[in-house]
């Protein structure tokens, strides 16, 4: 005969509700009080941890910059910060598991230490849609992620949902931001690109997704605001959204440096190979140069920071800008090689010793060029630099201790310094200036 778990034996309920191995443990602190008890919230176990959903009005307003820097900022608070993205779009293959860019990116920067599989419970592949219409289980998927916030926000003092897209995506297979809002009995903060009508708009328009289901919204941060425009948008932005009875959370400005790939990301988004220098891949790369005049005139134009795009047969610019490289190092980012390669052999063995990285890419010089002006540059894991800048511009700019007591949080006397990240990938659109020679 089946025992019935006691009543203040959390471990055993969970245990009893069928929940993944290790949620029993996570039930121990998070014993369920009094709380929802509509259909679609009832599997969730911990109503105690403090939470916020990040979300936007589109995909790449920046709401993984603005969960990077906001862990960050929440470290200066609390000891131990969750994370976790319900729902993922892009992602990568750890350990066999199909684990979201950004769950990776997160854990990577900060050491969360939660299962990765926690912190990314579904991942949407090509097919999820068409699967999921044709017969899909979604009580199943809802346990799913309510399963997984359990664990992954297990002993942490405040934990972040990240979004994907604006609040309806994901509606297809009946998990809409919205919905998984609700689902996690969370609050929200949207994010928005700069500007004064056109977030507005969306901001009101993803606001009545979240009120439909019931969901506080409890304010907006605008993102990549023109730094000179930071005042004016602040002010009517505050006035605009307080008619909607919306507060203003934040402006957080444009940077240049966040715009800009890495020869990386761009060796990627043309699907190319390194030739040579793979070691300085992470250089940046603010401006491209097509090279097609001679090399003299190519040089004039060169500047730390420029890659230049030129055919696989021109071996006199090749070797020109070798050179330079080698007498200037830091002098360009790099070079990009199109098509067939046709480069004499003593070229070919150069480039086997050069420092100065070279991709080839089988796309032609127009293909090239207009790949990397339409990049949607995301901060690779491990970039330092660009997670510090994030850090600060987050922490300096967002009303933190206003979203910490909105959300149940506690605010113990003043923030701390920061924890030290790991390593450090975060959505900003970037695109060099593009010069024809």
């Amino acid at each position: 005969m089946n025992e019935t778990p006691a009543p203040n034996d959390p471990m055993a309920a969970a245990a009893a509700t069928g929940a993944p191995e290790g949620l029993a443990e996570s039930a121990a602190h998070v014993a369920k009080p009094a709380g929802p008890t509509e259909v679609g919230v009832h599997d969730l176990r911990n109503f105690i941890t403090p939470r916020i959903f990040v979300a936007a009005t589109r995909m790449d307003d920046g709401k993984t910059t603005t969960c990077v820097g906001l862990f960050a900022a929440l470290q200066r608070y609390f000891a131990n910060i969750g994370y976790i993205k319900p729902v993922g779009q892009r992602f990568v293959a750890v350990e066999g598991e199909k684990i979201d860019e950004d769950s990776v990116l997160i854990n990577e920067t900060y050491r969360v230490r939660s299962p990765l599989k926690a912190m990314s419970p579904i991942a949407v592949e090509p097919d999820f849609t068409r699967k999921y219409i044709a017969g899909g289980n979604r009580d199943d998927l809802h346990r799913r992620v309510q399963y997984a916030f359990d664990e992954a926000s297990w002993e942490k003092d405040y934990i972040i949902i990240e979004g994907t897209g604006h609040a309806g995506v994901g509606s297809v297979f009946d998990l809409s931001n919205a919905l998984v809002a609700k689902l996690l009995h969370s609050k929200v903060v949207i994010v928005s690109q700069g500007g004064i009508g056109k977030p507005i708009d969306e901001i009101s328009l993803n606001l009545a997704l979240f009120e439909k289901h019931g969901v506080e919204v409890i304010g907006a941060i605008l993102n990549k605001v023109i730094p000179e425009k930071m005042e004016a948008h602040t002010e009517f932005a505050e006035k605009g959204l307080a008619r909607m009875g919306l507060p203003l959370l934040g402006v957080v400005p444009l940077h240049q440096e966040l715009r800009k790939p890495t020869l990386n990301q761009v060796c990627h988004q043309i699907r190319g190979e390194f030739l040579a220098g793979s070691d300085l891949k992470r250089r940046r790369v603010s401006k491209v140069i097509i090279g097609a005049m001679a090399p003299p005139r190519v040089i004039r134009h060169l500047q730390p920071g420029a890659v230049v795009i030129t055919p696989g047969d021109r071996d006199d610019l090749v070797h020109t800008l070798l050179q330079v490289e080698t007498a200037q190092p830091g002098s360009l980012s790099g070079v990009i090689l199109t098509g067939e390669l046709s480069l004499p052999p003593s070229l070919v063995d150069m480039l086997q010793t050069a420092t100065l990285p070279i991709i080839n890419s089988k796309y032609d010089i127009y293909a090239i060029a207009s790949a990397i002006n339409h990049m949607q540059v995301k901060t690779e894991v491990g970039d330092r630099d660009k997670i510090q800048l994030i850090q600060e511009l987050i922490f300096k700019n967002v009303k933190v201790e206003t979203i910490i007591r909105q959300t149940g949080g506690i605010v113990r006397g003043g923030p701390q310094e920061p924890a030290a990240q790991a390593d450090a990938d975060a959505e900003i659109g970037g695109l060099p200036e593009v010069v024809t020679l």
